[in-house]
């Protein structure tokens, strides 16, 4: 991490820390050091081209990608060699980019899914109240809903697991303007309550509206850091960064 990324590091601790974060894809060496920090209650995005290592990321820090080294510490405990269930327990809900919503089942079984991993999951109405489109489609198959609708059912049912650290990957991808704009209120929404999120995303400008900071990721490391607020100022270099 570079000394000016340092410099802008909270003196407590954050919530999460990661750092020499390494990742392979069986031989393929993905990740080559990873270093960030998140602050709880705040909104982090991971900005970068594709291929660049964002999602690898996440996945390390959930422990769904097989091999990986480094450290990954959460709420004062380190996660590095724990397995996907034992970080799911620890607090940490993923919701991925491909969603993982089960075809055969409604709406209302897949969100009466997840097992509660803590106190203070949202109630079934109280996800229903956020994504009012679910609330009219609860017996509808998976296989029935939008592309918009999936992405919701799967950020409201990891709502349900009482987690609140979540990491999503890519949620607004190929989604209309109007479920876009949804789900930004439905992030604000979620950091008004105190839910703590990083944020995979290439549409920096929907990632401006809701985040605190950007991490720019570039072959499998973090190369700077831009405060949502020095955003616009820095608008050249990312779009560098990003090559847009």
């Amino acid at each position: 991490m570079s000394e000016a990324m340092a410099m802008t590091e909270p003196a407590t601790a954050p919530f999460l820390s990661v750092r020499d974060l390494e990742g392979w894809y069986d031989e393929s060496h993905v990740l080559h050091g990873v270093d960030f920090d998140v602050n709880a209650g705040e909104v982090v995005t991971l900005l970068g081209r594709n291929g660049a290592g964002k999602t690898t990321t996440l996945r390390a820090i959930m422990g769904t990608l097989a091999k990986r080294r480094g450290s990954v510490r959460f709420n004062g405990r380190e996660l590095i060699d724990l397995p996907p269930r034992a970080i799911a327990r620890a607090g940490i809900a993923f919701c991925p980019e491909e969603r993982g919503i089960f075809s055969s089942l409604s709406v209302e079984e897949n969100l009466m899914l997840p097992p509660t991993v803590s106190q203070g999951g949202l109630s079934r109405e109280d996800v229903l109240a956020m994504f009012p489109n679910l609330k009219e489609r609860l017996s509808s198959q998976g296989t029935k809903l939008s592309g918009g609708e999936q992405q919701m059912l799967a950020i409201a049912r990891i709502l349900r697991t009482g987690a609140k650290f979540l990491l999503l990957d890519e949620p607004t991808e190929g989604l209309a303007p109007v479920i876009v704009q949804q789900i930004g209120r439905t992030l604000s929404e979620l950091k008004s309550r105190g839910f703590t999120i990083v944020l995979v995303e290439q549409n920096f400008r929907f990632a401006a509206s809701i985040a605190d900071r950007h991490y720019v990721v570039e072959q499998g490391r973090v190369i700077d850091m831009i405060p949502n607020e020095e955003l616009e100022a820095n608008i050249g270099k990312l779009h560098a960064y990003l090559g847009v």
